[in-house]
């Protein structure tokens, strides 16, 4: 089967995703959002739904029509007939039905149509927050008019599974619907109402697969991976035995270690940290450096790393953005033989540092 799945973000199309695939059914994500605002937020979900659709290697096509303009036009201005007389707007209350799913499901179903999938369906039907019903009844009836296959499935059972598993991979969960409007009715009105789900209905028990634990007993048995970010042995030793050493695991397995150590009253240093090679590209680094800011905030002021050119950009996005300094020459003086990351040999150690006692988004 052919499926072009209308993707609305990525935490909610994991657990879509990973039922499908079950069923043997590759979907294609389509994005069209034209009712996300304001342009920020309608773009940091885009991007991060690109970065996941290409982390697992499934195929997304990106419609791109940021539509505020259109989206309070149609809101408010008067509607008109079969015979051109002027009819009420659609109105707050029902932008949901009959803007947001309409404009974006029969998009999809257009695509759908013209590009030959065999059906269509939408990650709109795994949030419980949605007007599940409303939204069924129109994906019925657009895929009669357009004579293209409907798959139905209520996702919604894992809907909590999906997103525990989306703040394991790091990815970026968005606080309200979509709109302008159910911005405001969350962070201003604070009247963010959620619907009464069905009788019976439960949803699915949420695995932890992630647990973070700081190594109290043979921190030595980390020293093979260790050495895939600092190959001296004797400047690990050094640092490992005053340290504390955090080991991240992915179901039960070893996936990513760090080292911190303290520098003063009011800075530790994160020494090393490195993701086993099968862990890559999973956020897992992300996730560890974000449970050390928090474990060491209540007791220190800095975090403070020293990386390779390279990697700065990285540490840079992790809140690691205020320079420190430079030491000239570190890896020629501090190494025996020469140290390469990629095809960038390195001599200069680069130091910045994170504030951790800094809100996020201040």
């Amino acid at each position: 089967m052919k499926l072009l799945m209308h993707t609305c973000c990525a935490p909610c199309s994991v657990y879509c995703i990973e039922t499908l695939r079950n069923e043997n059914i590759e979907p294609t994500l389509y994005w069209y959002n034209p009712n996300i605002h304001p342009y920020m937020e309608y773009k940091k979900r885009r991007d991060t739904l690109k970065e996941y659709a290409k982390s697992i290697n499934v195929k997304a096509i990106f419609e791109e029509d940021y539509g505020l303009n259109e989206f309070c036009k149609c809101i408010f201005e008067p509607r008109k007939d079969e015979n051109g007389n002027e009819i009420d707007s659609i109105g707050l209350q029902n932008r949901c039905v009959e803007y947001c799913y309409k404009v974006r499901i029969e998009q999809t179903v257009k695509y759908a149509k013209e590009n030959g999938y065999d059906a269509f369906t939408s990650t709109l039907f795994v949030s419980p927050y949605q007007k599940h019903e409303e939204l069924k009844d129109l994906c019925e009836k657009l895929a009669q008019k357009y004579g293209i296959e409907f798959v139905y499935r209520d996702f919604r059972v894992g809907f909590r599974q999906g997103q525990a598993k989306a703040r394991e991979l790091g990815l970026y969960m968005q606080k309200y619907c979509g709109c302008i409007f159910s911005e405001q009715q969350i962070f201003i009105t604070h009247t963010n109402t959620k619907p009464n789900l069905p009788e019976g209905f439960e949803f699915l028990p949420v695995k932890r697969n992630i647990m973070i634990n700081k190594e109290k007993n043979d921190k030595k048995q980390y020293i093979s991976l260790l050495l895939e970010a600092d190959p001296s042995e004797k400047m690990i030793e050094k640092y490992l035995k005053d340290g504390d050493l955090f080991v991240l695991r992915y179901k039960d397995d070893v996936a990513c270690i760090a080292v911190v150590t303290k520098l003063d009253n009011d800075t530790v240093e994160l020494k090393n940290i490195v993701t086993k090679e099968e862990f890559r590209g999973k956020g897992y680094a992300k996730k560890m450096i974000k449970y050390l800011a928090d474990n060491y905030k209540q007791r220190y002021k800095k975090m403070l790393v020293g990386t390779t050119e390279n990697n700065i950009p990285f540490y840079v996005k992790q809140g690691f953005d205020k320079y420190e300094k430079t030491i000239k020459n570190f890896f020629i003086d501090n190494y025996d033989k020469e140290i390469w990351d990629g095809k960038l040999k390195c001599t200069d150690i680069y130091y910045y540092s994170k504030n951790l006692r800094k809100k996020e988004n201040s």
